[in-house]
């Protein structure tokens, strides 16, 4: 299956779901990221603000802001590119380019002091490789920070055995 069919797939499977059904699987997950030890000992955590069809990320954030961690979330600022900023609290989001809330507080440029990166995806298979939505934003993104433990987030129905990849994909290190 190429990458067109996968995404195509996945989409299939997520319009079967009700938002509620969506919120409810995202629980444990978020649980199970909080409790990792790579998360639970990182000073530095990139994260995202979750689209309604992904594990919604919103609680996290606020765990993650109790825990200590300094919090920093992409920023979309040309068809190509993110920067990172970071993230204060939920009352300092803006809508930016597709929807996706991010943060508006001070630009994050030490990309190697990010200790975890948790990521999302439209699929990740067996070998820890990510499908994203095919604008290879976070491909960019994560080339920039090689020594970063990368975290992909997503529901069971998003895991699939192989993804088709190639020299730009960025590789996870785990997947929960």
């Amino acid at each position: 299956m190429d990458k067109c069919e996968l995404r195509n797939l996945i989409r299939e499977r997520k319009r079967g779901l009700t938002a509620g059904e969506l919120e409810e699987m995202s629980i444990p997950i978020i649980r199970r990221l909080l409790a990792n030890p790579a998360v639970r000992n990182a000073g530095k955590v990139l994260m995202y603000c979750s689209l309604p069809d992904e594990v919604n990320t919103y609680n996290a954030l606020t765990k993650l802001k109790e825990m200590g961690k300094t919090v920093v979330l992409p920023r979309v600022i040309d068809h190509e590119n993110m920067e990172l900023t970071v993230y204060d609290c939920a009352d300092c989001l803006a809508v930016g380019p597709y929807g996706i809330k991010e943060a508006t507080g001070e630009t994050f440029s030490k990309y190697d002091d990010i200790d975890v990166a948790i990521i999302p995806g439209l699929a990740f298979d067996k070998y820890n490789n990510r499908l994203g939505r095919g604008k290879g934003y976070y491909d960019r993104l994560l080339a920039k920070m090689p020594h970063t433990y990368k975290i992909g987030i997503c529901f069971d129905f998003q895991k699939v055995d192989e993804i088709p990849t190639n020299n730009l994909d960025i590789c996870m290190n785990e997947i929960i």
